[in-house]
């Protein structure tokens, strides 16, 4: 820790958290981060980078030019917040009734403000992009990010996310496949309704609906490798509007994940070969409606390696873990993999008491030391990415 207080000092680590519990009261959706951009644009300001506003609507991408024949390493963190209400009790809790930080990514803005006053007071070999991009929980801000330049003459990219299953100086690193595909699906079917002392004049919706909730569990149980992570979750049903009603109408949403091509493709396939043949059984309409998701995350194999060197020299070996299994999460951060190099990284930020609280919780939170770590890391991985790029 003493190499990690060196790089930020209590001041500038005071600085990250005063901007991160600011964020975290006022949390804003998907493509509405406009107070978040206002504050990330007042401070990258008064460190002297220079920054274009308006990129995806409401992100960021600043940038520190130390010479533009040198590379370029790309830095980015997520800036919005999660359709929920909070109930942390904290003194900084959000003020935006329905609107949460229920994942970190206010900690994320935070670590890349104190990444970019670190290599602007103390300027690496090459040049940084720092992109605060908009919408990651389900929108996929990172595309109209790419499309809009944010990438433009980047050799190489890092991010990172806030980790609760780790404690706080640990850093974890996954080569290769990271996250997971995230594909959604929608089925309706439509029956005929009908009362519930004759069913046999009726089409039942509801019966129906809970065939296919059961049979999609034998899909990813019975037919897919077991040696292939693979989940299908149905987290919405609705069907009828009284007890003593056949319902004519039901839907199910819900979600696929995986982390093999072959396989997401054989499951997206099964699902549709379900809806037509449970059509025919029940003599229903059924539309399945399948919905492409995240891309994963593909760690490249030269960027993991600066990412765990880099991690082993500022934590520990010990402290530097790496990941044996992807998350079956999902992360847009894929979209930039696609384009560049790059590599995904984990912050550890278990907090005390909170260990069995998972993300996306109204009673989320995390280590605030995290950020000190995370913001230190991020600025020693930029100088020495710039090194290995220069010299290969």
């Amino acid at each position: 820790m003493k190499k990690i207080n060196k790089i930020v000092s209590d001041e500038l680590f005071e600085w990250m958290r005063d901007i991160r519990r600011t964020i975290h009261q006022w949390p804003e959706p998907a493509f509405k981060e406009k107070k978040t951009a206002r504050l990330i644009s007042r401070n990258l300001k008064k460190l002297g980078i220079k920054y274009q506003t308006g990129i995806a609507e409401t992100g960021i991408v600043g940038k520190l030019m130390t010479d533009e024949h040198s590379p370029t390493v790309g830095l980015r963190a997520d800036m919005d917040a999660l359709p929920i209400t909070e109930d942390t009790g904290l003194p900084f809790s959000s003020q935006n009734t329905g609107v949460m930080h229920a994942c970190g990514h206010d900690g994320h803005v935070a670590i890349l403000l104190g990444a970019a006053a670190i290599l602007k007071k103390n300027p690496p070999e090459g040049n940084t992009v720092f992109i605060f991009q908009p919408a990651e929980e389900g929108e996929g801000g990172a595309k109209p990010m790419i499309e809009q330049g944010a990438l433009d003459n980047v050799d190489i990219i890092f991010g990172g996310h806030i980790e609760r299953h780790y404690k706080a100086g640990t850093l974890c690193i996954k080569t290769g496949v990271h996250t997971s595909h995230t594909d959604a699906f929608e089925i309706k079917i439509t029956g005929r309704g009908g009362h519930a002392a004759r069913p046999h004049e009726a089409i039942d919706a509801v019966l129906i609906a809970s065939q296919f909730v059961v049979n999609l569990q034998t899909i990813v149980s019975r037919e897919i490798d077991p040696l292939h992570p693979s989940v299908i979750t149905v987290g919405y049903i609705k069907a009828g509007t009284v007890h003593n009603a056949i319902a004519d109408k039901a839907v199910l949403r819900g979600t696929i994940r995986t982390t093999e091509e072959s396989v997401r493709v054989q499951i997206l396939e099964k699902i549709r070969k379900m809806g037509s043949s449970l059509s025919i059984l029940y003599d229903a309409e059924i539309n399945v409606i399948l919905k492409p998701g995240y891309p994963p995350i593909i760690n490249e194999k030269d960027a993991t390696k600066f990412a765990i060197h880099v991690a082993e020299k500022l934590v520990g070996k010990g402290n530097t873990i790496a990941l044996s299994y992807p998350s079956l999460g999902g992360e847009d951060f894929s979209y930039y993999l696609q384009q560049i190099p790059g590599c995904f990284v984990r912050y550890g930020a278990a907090k005390e008491g909170h260990e069995m609280i998972p993300s996306h919780s109204p009673k989320f939170d995390f280590d605030e030391e995290a950020l000190r770590i995370g913001a230190a890391y991020l600025s020693e991985l930029v100088r020495y990415a710039v090194r290995k790029i220069r010299k290969s």
